[in-house]
């Protein structure tokens, strides 16, 4: 993965990592009342990509999960519409980021990557906010509880967020894993 450091960057993910990063617990067919968000000029001065973790994202996304997803994103949408706000635009590197995220929850269901590093960290020019879920196949069950839960439904929610990708990833068991990443 690539990574680059500084001084003022250390300090700077302390202090995020104090702020944004939260455990989800993981329980089948329940969320917590966790979602993860950062400001949108933390982080602007140092660029992360994880190029190794986003070749990979491919692997992670079905036709089936596919589907759910634009199932998924089109019910986001109508939430936001009946809230009077705009609709947000898929973005293929949040998706990207997504399928990424995803399958690392099937390892690590958590709003820290398995290897200890932020969740944004994949992509930090795009990813601000993040949403999880674990065990819903189908799209109106999974926005529906992220919709009943406050922090999940204000990433939902967010006025300044335009842009989003969302994937799942089934483990070994077939459980599906949602990430869904959202942007300026």
């Amino acid at each position: 993965m690539k990574k680059r450091w500084t001084k003022a960057l250390i300090g700077s993910l302390i202090a995020a990592a104090m702020i944004v990063t939260t455990s989800c617990g993981k329980s089948a067919g329940q969320l917590s009342d966790e979602a993860a968000a950062r400001a949108k000029d933390e982080g602007q001065e140092y660029h992360y990509i994880d190029d190794n973790a986003i070749a990979l994202s491919g692997e992670a996304a079905s036709n089936e999960t596919a589907t759910a997803a634009q199932k998924a994103l089109n019910l986001v949408n109508e939430e936001r519409e009946s809230n009077g706000l705009t609709d947000l635009t898929w973005n293929t590197g949040l998706e990207q980021a997504a399928a990424v995220r995803a399958k690392e929850c099937t390892q690590s269901f958590s709003h820290t990557r398995p290897d200890g590093s932020d969740w944004w960290t994949i992509n930090s020019d795009l990813m601000y906010g993040e949403n999880l879920a674990y065990n819903y196949e189908d799209p109106q069950a999974l926005v529906d509880a992220w919709m009943a839960s406050p922090a999940h439904r204000a990433n939902i929610l967010n006025g300044e967020y335009v842009t989003i990708g969302m994937a799942a990833c089934p483990d070994k068991s077939g459980d599906w894993y949602w990430a869904q990443e959202f942007g300026y």
